[in-house]
């Protein structure tokens, strides 16, 4: 199988991967959204600073970005991380970080060998603006232990991440399992699936949340959000019914919310993101049910809750804001 082959086939692992032509316009969300800044060379994961201020990745430029969650003003926090040039950075990079008592880390994905790059997956901590060190190599790993389930990538494709335990638990979209990830570099499963494509996660204490987008076609039925403890075995589902679910987070008043991309084109190549201005921030109520707090998100990846207001990026480079304080009576 050469290079090219291997690259289409990678890009129906995850369908979230990047914008279509579509995602050029400024999306049209209800009047819940309000844009708070633009420009970023795309987005992908992002996670609150210990400054308080929204740290986004960009993976086709290798960079990290800083915004300033009152203002929205963007600055390069860290750059010179691995991107996939054989693809034009159309896939790899940096798709999710995290800070560990201070110390910034990247989770970085698809730009070994296997998939035409020339770098290692894995979690990359930050050194400096332009500096970043490769401290667990989970794509050697990852292909040394295959999963039960098919898969045509031997690294994998790792999704996001989140401290836990002293480490990280980082999820892998390919492979569907769970890793528990040691700064030390020792990896091992955590939990394994079937064909769930697990993406997002939240830690609350030692129980952990996590989304599920499902397979293709990525029906509501199968966009999940569901949690498993620290000995947990299999996990639990806690709501469903929302289109390619891609992250979770906890907000104040132990209120969980979740992030949902949107509706997959049927009739679309497998990889695609979902279709323009579908994507959606709900809530979890009662009975396992998912009410809408904001709809009409252009392609969104991952978002993060400061102060009660949630903060959504975009696969185009946004991000936008939700109110969640108003919507509880909060002030």
């Amino acid at each position: 199988m050469g290079p090219r082959r291997v690259l289409v086939l990678l890009s129906a692992v995850l369908l979230v991967l990047m914008p279509s032509a579509a995602s050029a316009h400024h999306p049209s969300p209800d009047r819940e959204a309000q844009l708070l800044a633009g420009g970023l060379s795309g987005g992908f994961g992002s996670t609150v600073g210990p400054d308080g201020a929204l740290y986004v990745t960009e993976p086709s430029v290798g960079e990290i970005s800083r915004v300033d969650p009152r203002t929205g003003a963007v600055t390069t926090f860290a750059s010179a991380l691995p991107t996939n040039v054989s693809n034009g950075g159309a896939f790899g990079g940096a798709f999710d970080v995290a800070f560990v008592r201070g110390t910034a880390y990247a989770l970085v994905t698809g730009v070994s060998a296997d998939v035409g790059g020339t770098f290692l997956d894995g979690i990359y901590r930050i050194d400096g603006p332009s500096t970043a060190t490769l401290v667990v190599d989970i794509g050697t790993w990852a292909a040394e232990h295959p999963p039960t389930t098919a898969f045509f990538v031997p690294t994998g494709v790792q999704y996001a991440f989140e401290p836990y335990g002293g480490g990280f638990l980082v999820t892998d979209g390919h492979h569907n399992r769970v890793y528990q990830v040691g700064l030390d570099g020792s990896i091992a499963v955590r939990i394994a699936f079937g064909n769930i494509v697990p993406t997002g996660l939240a830690i609350d204490g030692r129980k952990v949340y996590m989304t599920e987008s499902g397979p293709v076609p990525h029906l509501p039925d199968t966009g999940k959000i569901v949690t498993f403890g620290s000995r947990s075995a299999t996990a639990t589902e806690v709501a469903s019914g929302a289109p390619l679910m891609v992250d979770v987070e906890l907000g104040r008043g132990h209120h969980l919310y979740g992030l949902a991309q949107g509706v997959w084109p049927l009739g679309g190549p497998e990889g695609s993101p979902a279709s323009p201005d579908t994507g959606q921030l709900v809530e979890v109520g009662r009975h396992g049910t998912l009410e809408v707090v904001a709809d009409g998100l252009d392609q969104p990846v991952s978002f993060q809750i400061i102060r009660g207001t949630a903060y959504v990026v975009t696969l185009g480079g946004e991000v936008w804001t939700v109110d969640l304080d108003r919507r509880h009576g909060h002030r």
